[in-house]
């Protein structure tokens, strides 16, 4: 840089900026601006107005880049690969920490306790405390050979057949009694079993005797001579256990996965009663209590215990166990156990849980970059998120937070607002400044500030009711409820108390009832909206009539693509010991297509360039029917910035979520239920969505909304308020009845949050 430069990089009051110069990311417009280090900076703006490119795919993406770049050539063989960010400059860039929504790893031995390392605490404080000793903290450990449990090796469950997914036992085998794949009368593996001599293959199998029953499931390999064949007999439940539970799930056909995933039934281990450890490890006690029981305390309530335990010989590390307790606690996660499987969390769990692992982190002058980390929370934990965040900032750090509620833009130190609307129509600054600032601007953010959804002046009357009954899953308590038909419903309470339980257990698998929640996607990075939501077929058809050739011609999975990088537009290099590289396909320069079937064109313009556009760019564009009947649906549920041939694996969760909406609203279901559906909405879009939700029933269907943003719940005809707190502290339902009920007559901290909330 510079010395003209380095003057620009400092602000007057000596606090030093990052420096963002010409990004060009995704949809970013050549953007420049200045970003205050040590302060806590919000963006804002509507969904695909290009937050995200400016602060992960610019300033975050770029900093790890440079941080992997010191490694060795060995160490970056095992990191992921990643190019730079399309911009002119990046000045005074600190080590970016970024603080995410992905879900964490799938990996069974990892836990709450483990990823937060409040379980390799207990562990240290057992193993000096515990009585009868047993040995060092590796003894209380069950990722370790001396403390996990033999029998399930730590895992804390074994896997058994369940029987009557493998066999009809009404059937006789040569009546086809065999369900499995590849067991099919007269295969190979029938033939065996049929013709061994061990049982009738005429009877059915619920006639066998107990020794025909335990031959035909539970026999031990043995030689057997069938016809002139010596041929090798195992038991039915032995043979598939050897055949495909051995095998990693991703290598199985379809079929065999689907089949093992009904068939296979996990159950808590008998040696270890599911605690994963060894029998020393349990019979060690602190205050009467083993190191399993505690992890599977909720919380709170072990913070209490861990309070309770004053030896001086472990003084230091019992303050830290108790501040990270209270941290989980304060950060609103009491109601989750530290034997909690970290893959069980919700992305916005993930997220909390990460953000306390650096809550204690000596590092300071370190930027931290969040992604709207008030995801999942009640109005009432967002006070206690907010001053955590500000915790970090006071630290020495520069925090970046990507957000649309506006009780975290309330707390910022800087705004920077991106849009003005989304997609091609977004990428530009429209404000940089205070908060003050940007209420009294003219941006969208600034007009919705202090925007409030008002109550419903006339709440639709049920036509009926979906009744539960003694509801107890997870921790609820007995509940008896019913959900009103034909109205639109909100269920609403803290975290932890109920709801996806209650929902999700007992509502979202009967009949008629569609669900749109925020679960990836499956599929391939060929996948995107044009393929998922079914768009793709009849614009294929659209082509292929007006050109007169084949539809396959213009499918990248198929005839058309292009045969260098087989339709992906990408060609992925593997650099041996450097990680690999994936670079855009220079045959078709990234088009996908083959140079024949991008010389067919439609009204002008080619398949490639059809999937380059947004849905709302290709609403207008289209002409044809059944196309804009999809498109529609999709801006109607606030997806008009997507391009119609995005990879899905971009797409956030809320994106997700709105994108399957879109589809089942094709399909007419008589009940939606959807989780969260605010999540990555700007405050004008929520209007939006309350307007798509309006129209849903008012067409005579009933809409389910499993929601914390004030705005819903004003406008819902009717509340199920679950609590009154998260974990063993909630399960009960503690109101139902109308909004303008709840805010006149109910205590509850969703009441009271939502009487405040209209009352401002």
């Amino acid at each position: 840089m510079s010395a003209a430069q380095q003057q620009q990089a400092t602000e007057a009051d000596g606090h030093t900026v990052i420096q963002v110069r010409g990004a060009r990311e995704n949809n970013l417009r050549n953007v420049s601006l200045d970003i205050p280090k040590r302060r806590l900076t919000v963006f804002t703006g509507v969904s695909g107005s290009g937050k995200s490119s400016l602060v992960f795919g610019t300033i975050a993406a770029e900093s790890q880049r440079l941080i992997n770049e010191t490694y060795t050539a060995f160490i970056q063989s095992f990191m992921p690969s990643q190019s730079r960010p399309d911009v002119d400059g990046l000045y005074n860039l600190s080590a970016a920490i970024v603080v995410d929504q992905e879900r964490m790893g799938a990996n069974s031995r990892s836990t709450v306790g483990t990823a937060t390392d409040a379980y390799t605490m207990l562990r240290i404080v057992f193993s000096r405390l515990g009585t009868p000793y047993v040995g060092t903290a590796t003894h209380f450990s069950f990722n370790s050979p001396e403390g996990m449990c033999q029998e399930c090796e730590g895992l804390g469950q074994v896997t058994d057949i369940d029987v009557d997914q493998l066999v009809d036992r009404d059937r006789s085998l040569k009546e086809g009694a065999i369900t499995v794949p590849n067991f099919t009368v007269d295969s190979w593996y029938w033939q065996v079993m049929a013709n061994s001599g061990l049982y009738d293959p005429d009877t059915p199998l619920r006639d066998f005797t107990e020794q025909e029953w335990q031959d035909f499931l539970h026999k031990e390999p043995t030689k057997l001579r069938i016809g002139t064949n010596n041929v090798s007999y195992e038991g039915l439940v032995g043979k598939i256990k050897r055949l495909w539970l051995g095998k990693e799930r991703e290598t199985m056909q379809a079929h065999i996965r689907a089949f093992v995933d009904r068939a296979v039934v996990f159950t808590d281990c008998p040696a270890c009663g599911g605690s994963r450890l060894a029998r020393a490890a349990l019979a060690s006690r602190i205050n009467g209590r083993n190191i399993a029981e505690c992890s599977a305390m909720q919380i709170s309530d072990l913070a209490e215990f861990v309070r309770d335990i004053t030896d001086p010989a472990v003084a230091p590390l019992l303050a830290n166990l108790r501040q990270l307790l209270d941290s989980l606690v304060e950060i609103g996660l009491g109601y989750l156990s530290l034997d909690r499987s970290s893959a069980t969390l919700s992305g916005g769990e993930a997220q909390r849980v990460k953000m306390v692992r650096h809550l204690g982190s000596s590092l300071t002058d370190v930027t931290y970059v969040f992604d709207e980390p008030t995801t999942g929370l009640h109005p009432h934990d967002v006070q206690r998120m907010n001053g955590l965040l500000l915790r970090l900032r006071d630290k020495g750090n520069t925090v970046l937070v990507v957000e649309h509620k506006p009780e975290v833009i309330a707390i910022a130190d800087h705004v920077v607002d991106l849009g003005p609307g989304a997609g091609e129509d977004g990428g530009r600054i429209c404000y940089t400044g205070d908060v003050p600032g940007l209420a009294a601007g003219d941006t969208l953010t600034g007009r919705h500030l202090g925007h409030r959804a008002p109550l419903r002046a006339n709440v639709r009357t049920p036509v009926g009711h979906l009744a539960i009954k003694g509801a107890d899953l997870h921790n609820l308590k007995g509940v008896d409820v019913e959900v009103p038909l034909g109205v639109l419903t909100a269920v609403t309470g803290v975290a932890g108390s109920g709801k996806s339980s209650l929902i999700h257990g007992y509502l979202a698998t009967r009949d008629g009832v569609a669900v749109a929640d925020q679960s990836p996607i499956r599929g391939s990075r060929r996948s995107n909206p044009a393929t998922y939501t079914g768009v793709l077929d009849p614009v294929r058809k659209a082509f292929a009539k007006a050109n007169g050739v084949k539809p396959a011609l213009f499918s990248a999975n198929s005839e058309g693509a292009c045969p260098h990088c087989n339709g992906i537009g990408l060609v992925y290099t593997d650099l041996a010991m450097m990680a690999g590289v994936a670079s855009v396909c220079e045959r078709c320069e990234g088009k996908r297509f083959t140079p024949e079937v991008l010389a067919y064109t439609l009204r002008g313009q080619n398949i490639s360039e059809v999937l380059a556009m947004s849905v709302t760019e290709a609403h207008a564009f289209f002409t044809e029917a059944q196309p804009r009947a999809v498109l529609t649906r999709m801006a109607d549920v606030g997806l008009g910035y997507l391009r119609l041939g995005q990879p899905l694996n971009t797409l956030s969760g809320g994106e997700r979520q709105r994108l399957k909406l879109a589809i089942q609203m094709a399909e007419r279901s008589s009940v939606y239920v959807l989780d969260e559906p605010t999540t990555g909405l700007h405050m004008a879009d929520v209007d939006k969505l309350l307007a798509l939700l309006d129209r849903l029933v008012d067409a005579g269907d009933t809409v389910v909304v499993i929601e914390h943003h004030q705005a819903v719940m004003a406008h819902a005809d009717w509340i199920i308020d679950l609590g009154p707190g998260g974990g063993h502290d909630g399960g009960r339902v503690v109101f139902t009845g109308t909004p303008a009920e709840l805010v006149a007559d109910g205590s509850t901290l969703t009441g009271r949050h939502l009487r405040a909330y209209v009352t401002d």
